[in-house]
Order: structure tokens, then C-alpha cells, then sequence
């Protein structure tokens, strides 16, 4: 195995941890987490393995959407440091070899942003095409909206100018004008300052809805949206040879495939637009099949992955900073999912998804909670943690909407979790209570326990990080086995081969594999060995290639295929 490959494509293998600053750390103690608390708390990140931060919106915000109302893309907001706190957050990640990215928000902008204020002045502003407007009363489109708690429709009158702005989202959120050259001259502009800065590529959020335009003037593109995405690519890999951009595209994987900029879908170019994706189909059909107890949605979707280019990757995740959305599944099948999961009506979030963390919804059971993540990071591709996920906080339902797993990070068992010395009604959310409250889960209190889930999550990342086959492999092959509940895949690249055994189902079983590549050398030298990379264990196969492996309730195995000449540590 050439090991120096793993270096270039540093994103093939990363594991991703995305926080927001504001419920992350409060360090001058005044409710609300800061850069400064941040970077006090960089080692916990280092400790636990992350290679690449996440950092949510940190630009001047109105706060009306949780930072993605921005105001401002060249600064940071004053309650979260300001630009030096940014730097040394960015400079001292990189001393302990984590990089840093952070949200791109080029929808909207906030309507208190100077661009829209002034559009919204008068028609004749020269930042009235930045925004998307219509004279006449535009139809019905309530079945457009994306959050129809708190909108009926897209489009909005402005009362001075007596037009109408589009807005995607919120109505204090009006759409950017992304075909009109002059927008996305400024969005390249915002990217290259960042980029500047020391920031190693970005979190692209809504790409569809951003690429998805209406023309409004002379010289704007809306006949070839795609390649805005792959202009903004190519200027930021000019910019910063390995910087990223990971896309925020929630589609079936056929449109999903084309924002990776591979037109005809062979997957043999590099990719021009996006350099990663979240994987929201196999995230869905992961709920379906725990609720099921059946591997099937997992098997069958992996093996619907269409191919992508060698340049790019996949980011999987089991739960992100929105609503763990379902809108891929059926009518049926989201009922399944929230029956097991989300059956009371709080819990559940826009009619399509749930609120809640994992371990909420799997009742506190230890067994399952680590299966999950086993899975998560054995699946092909870059795994991408939420904060909190890797001691098993819960969610606050007492918080509005999506901010019910938004709440402050659990560092100790003190008033506030460690998180601020402010009153708690000076916080910036609520901190989670009962049995997911920090009293009982914390950072602090799981670094001293070697069974706790932090030790489970680091051993999962450092594995990972030893086993470039999971991130690399470019076709994962589903092994034949006669359970129901399990998932048996088998990820190779190069020299490397794992193959992962996953138990969704509540009793033991023993897993049958064949595995025709495995046998004894022809002239009876020493048999090919399962060794399992989380528990002391291994397995030698026959001379046809076969073992049989037992699996427990819930239980997870990581098998590494070990030939004589291996020489990797294990």
C-alpha cells in the first residue's frame, strides 16, 4: 500500500467534526461560546482523532437563523471573537494536524445585509439584480417552502419598491441572484479572502437552491448553472491546491452524481465541481433498516451508489445540525421510522423529520448506539460527526425546532456542563436534562472511563485512520450471509481488504463467509486470517476460502484480511 496516497486526497480518510462555535465552549463567561473557548478545547478534537473542523456560521448574523443569516461574509461575529481569535483557532488546529473549513452560505443573505438593504431602496440601486425580484404577484408556491411552520410561500412584497423578493427560506432571508455575474464575482471574492485566511476549503450549503436560478438581467447565465460551481472550484483550487468544497445536495443519487461534475457517469475523470457530498439517501435508508432491525435498505443502497469520480468522496453521517430529514422515504416508510423512533408529534419536525439525537432514539441502549457507529465508519467514506456525538449527548425538546440538538456541549458535571459560569438564562440554548444531562453525560468524566463511548469513538477513529480501504475503496462488494439483520460488506484497495460485520437485530447469530480469495497459498503455506481490528479476536479460513464468524446482539466486527506477507500493524 502506497501510504503517501492518502496524503494528497487528504479527504478520502478524514474524519470531519462539525461544531457550532456559539453552544461549543464559553470562555469569557457571558452565556455564549467563543473562539477563545475554542481553541482552549482544540486538544479534546486532537485526542479524539478529528483531522478536519467544521465550523458552522461565525460571520456577523442578525440571529434570527442560528448564524445563517448573515449580515457580513468578510467577518466574525463580535459575541464569537473576532478575526485574530479566528486566526489563532486556525493556527493552533493546524499544529495539532486538524484542518479547518466553515459553512459557505451564498443562498441568501440576511436582510439587514448592505446589499439587500440597498436593494430593497429603490429599483434603480446598483445592488438591485444581487436579489431575485418579480413586478407582478407571483403564483401559489406553498409547496415550495422549506419550512412551512413558518412560511406559506417563496416570494414576499417588498412595501417600498412594490416587487417581490424570492426567498427559498426564511422571508428575512432573500435569495442571491447567483446567475448575475456580478454575484458570483462577490462570492468568489468571499471565497478567496477565507481561503486567504487560512481556511481549508468549505461546507457549501443548499447547492441546488443556489444553482437553481432565475435570469434577471443582461450577461446572466442560467442556461449552464453548473458551471458557476465549477468556476468557484477551479478558483479555489488555484487558490489553495487542496482545499474543499463539500456539498450540501439532498437529491436522488442520479442528480446527486452531477454535482460531483461528472457529466457522462462513468466515474473515471476527476470531478470539477464538488469535492465531497453528504450521503442523505443511505443516511435515510440507515433509520429505515435500524427500525426494520433488517440490513437490507443499507445493502441495497450502497449497492445503488452510482460511480464518482476518483478525485471525490462520499461523507457519511448518522446525525448532522438539522432535522434528521426523511423526505427521501415513503409515506410508509417514514411512518415506520418515526413509530420506532419519533412517535410523539414534538418530536418530529416539518411533517418529514425528527428531532432528536441517536441515542435518544435507541432508548439509551448501549449495544446498539456503538453498532451505529461502528457502521458509520466502516461504510465507504468520510465520516462526519456532530458535536456531542462522540460521548452520546441527547437533545433539549424544550428548545424550538431544529435547536433541540443544538444545545451547549457537555464538558463536566457542573452547573451548565462545564459549558459557561453565566446564568443559565444568559446561555445561548438550554442544556440538555435528565438522564442525557450532564451530570451524567460528560467529556470529563468519559476520559477517565476505558469503557466509556468517547474510548469506543476514539478506537473507531484511529482504525479508520489505519484502514485506508474504507475511505478509499471505490466499490464496496455486500457478502452473501443468510441473516436478515446483517450487514456484510467488504471494502479493498490496493493491498488492504476489510470486511465488516454488522448485527442490527436483537440475537446472536453466526455469520458464514466466503471469501474465494482467502485461501491457502497451492503449495500449503499458511492460511489467509480474519483478524478483528476492535476485539481481541481472529479467524483463520479454510482451504476453500470459508469461516464462520459469531456476531452478538447488536454486535459489530471489523475483520482485516491478513496474508502471510502482511506487514501492516495490527
Amino acid at each position: 500500500m502506497r501510504i503517501r496516497d492518502t496524503g494528497d486526497l487528504w479527504w478520502k480518510n478524514a474524519v470531519v467534526y462539525c461544531l457550532d462555535v456559539e453552544t461549543y465552549m464559553d470562555w469569557n463567561d457571558d452565556g455564549v461560546g467563543d473562539l477563545p473557548g475554542l481553541v482552549q478545547r482544540i486538544d479534546h478534537l486532537a485526542d479524539l482523532g478529528v483531522t478536519c473542523l467544521w465550523l458552522m456560521p461565525f460571520y456577523p448574523t442578525a440571529d434570527r437563523d442560528d448564524g445563517y443569516d448573515i449580515i457580513d461574509f468578510f467577518g466574525v461575529d463580535p459575541r464569537l471573537g473576532d478575526a485574530g481569535d479566528l486566526v489563532e483557532l486556525i493556527r493552533t488546529a493546524r499544529d495539532r494536524g486538524i484542518r479547518v473549513i466553515a459553512d459557505l452560505v451564498v443562498n441568501h443573505t440576511s436582510d439587514r445585509h448592505p446589499w439587500f438593504r440597498s436593494a430593497r431602496s429603490s429599483v434603480d440601486s446598483p445592488f438591485r439584480d444581487f436579489y431575485v425580484w418579480s413586478a407582478t404577484k407571483p403564483p401559489d408556491t406553498s409547496d415550495q417552502v422549506v419550512f412551512p411552520d413558518q412560511e406559506t410561500g417563496i416570494w414576499t412584497l417588498d412595501e417600498k419598491t412594490g416587487e417581490y423578493y424570492r426567498h427559498r427560506f426564511y422571508r428575512h432571508q432573500p435569495d442571491l441572484n447567483t446567475a448575475n455575474p456580478r454575484v458570483r464575482d462577490a462570492i468568489a471574492k468571499v471565497v478567496g479572502y477565507w481561503a486567504e485566511v487560512g481556511l481549508s476549503g468549505f461546507r457549501v450549503d443548499a447547492v441546488p437552491f443556489f444553482l437553481a436560478d432565475a435570469a434577471k438581467g443582461e450577461g446572466d447565465d442560467i442556461e449552464r448553472p453548473h458551471d458557476f460551481l465549477k468556476s468557484l472550484r477551479a478558483f479555489l483550487t488555484r487558490r489553495t491546491g487542496d482545499a474543499i468544497l463539500m456539498g450540501e445536495v439532498n437529491l436522488p443519487y442520479e442528480e446527486q452524481r452531477q454535482f460531483f461534475g461528472d457529466d457522462d457517469g462513468d466515474g473515471l475523470a476527476d470531478g470539477d465541481e464538488l469535492t465531497l457530498q453528504f450521503d442523505f439517501v443511505l443516511m435515510q435508508q440507515l433509520y429505515l433498516a435500524l427500525a426494520r432491525r433488517d440490513a437490507g435498505p443499507v445493502a441495497t443502497t450502497l449497492q445503488s451508489r452510482p460511480p464518482i469520480p476518483r478525485d471525490a468522496q462520499w461523507a457519511t453521517f448518522v446525525r448532522n445540525h438539522d432535522e434528521l430529514t426523511l423526505d427521501k422515504l415513503s409515506d410508509d416508510e417514514r411512518a415506520e421510522v418515526f413509530e420506532a423512533f419519533g412517535p410523539d408529534p414534538d418530536m418530529q419536525l416539518y411533517g418529514r423529520g425528527l428531532r432528536r439525537r441517536l441515542p435518544t432514539m435507541l432508548d439509551g441502549d448501549p449495544r446498539r448506539v456503538r453498532m451505529v457507529y461502528s457502521l458509520l465508519f466502516s461504510l465507504p467514506g468520510t465520516p462526519v460527526l456532530f458535536y456531542g456525538e462522540e460521548i452520546g449527548m441527547g437533545e433539549n425538546l424544550a428548545a424550538e425546532g431544529r435547536m433541540a440538538v443544538r444545545t451547549p456541549m457537555q464538558w463536566t458535571s457542573e452547573r451548565n456542563g462545564g459549558f459557561s459560569r453565566a446564568r443559565a438564562s444568559r446561555l445561548s440554548g438550554p442544556v440538555v436534562e435528565g438522564g442525557y444531562g450532564p451530570e451524567h453525560v460528560n467529556v470529563a468524566d468519559q476520559r477517565r472511563d476505558p469503557g466509556s463511548l468517547l474510548t469506543f469513538v476514539q478506537t473507531l477513529v484511529r482504525r479508520y485512520r489505519e484502514s485506508p480501504e474504507l475511505g478509499w475503496a471505490t466499490d464496496v462488494e455486500i457478502l452473501d450471509q443468510p441473516h436478515a439483520a446483517v450487514l456484510a460488506h467488504r471494502s479493498t484497495w490496493q493491498d488492504g481488504s476489510t470486511v465488516a460485520l454488522h448485527n442490527l437485530g436483537d440475537e446472536a447469530v453466526e455469520v458464514p463467509l466466503d471469501l474465494p480469495d482467502c485461501v491457502a497459498d497451492d503449495d500449503g503455506g499458511p492460511a489467509v486470517r480474519l483478524v478483528d481490528l476492535l476485539h481481541a479476536q481472529e479467524w483463520t479460513c479454510d482451504e476453500r476460502g470459508r469461516a464462520t464468524v459469531p456476531l452478538d446482539a447488536y454486535g459489530y466486527r471489523w475483520l482485516r484480511v491478513v496474508r502471510e506477507d502482511s506487514r501492516r500493524l495490527l
